[in-house]
């Protein structure tokens, strides 16, 4: 299960307010790191988002004990291969009506042949994130579940 992810974006407290409508939950500051947000789901899982201003990230401790920390860097990519998949409790036309109001992509799109729909959100027309609304996560959870999954692998 996937608690939290992390990601950067150029305007981190319009997209952790725009996350947090759809999420129906909440956006705050990050404590720890002055212009991040956070969008929080305000769900049994602890489920959040971290936005991070673009040009920010996460380096190792220089020490075995040492935690990780943010930090700012000046050479990025508009793109990203980072993307993640969150279930949300406001339906395909909530989303589309959002990404229509920040004129960000959206896309409603079908993974295989048949495997399962999924709607991409682009956030900032640059950075991917997929939403499985109600209407959608039941396909999906019976496309991972193990049977099916390893059933699709020897298939391949």
């Amino acid at each position: 299960m996937i608690h939290h992810i992390s990601i950067a974006v150029h305007n981190p407290l319009h997209v952790s307010q725009v996350l947090a409508e759809i999420l129906q939950g909440q956006s705050i500051p990050f404590p720890y790191h002055p212009g991040s947000y956070v969008a929080l789901a305000l769900d049994t899982h602890g489920t959040m988002v971290e936005l991070h201003p673009y040009g920010t990230a996460l380096f190792p401790g220089e020490a075995t004990n040492e935690p990780g920390h943010l930090q700012q860097y000046s050479e990025a990519t508009s793109y990203s291969a980072n993307h993640t998949a969150i279930s949300v409790p406001i339906s395909i036309d909530q989303i589309r009506a959002i990404a229509d109001r920040e004129q960000w992509r959206m896309a409603l799109c079908r993974r295989g042949d048949s495997y399962f729909d999924i709607i991409e959100l682009w956030l900032e027309n640059q950075l991917l994130i997929e939403l499985l609304p109600p209407e959608l996560i039941d396909r999906y959870l019976t496309f991972m579940e193990p049977q099916s999954l390893l059933a699709v692998a020897q298939a391949l």
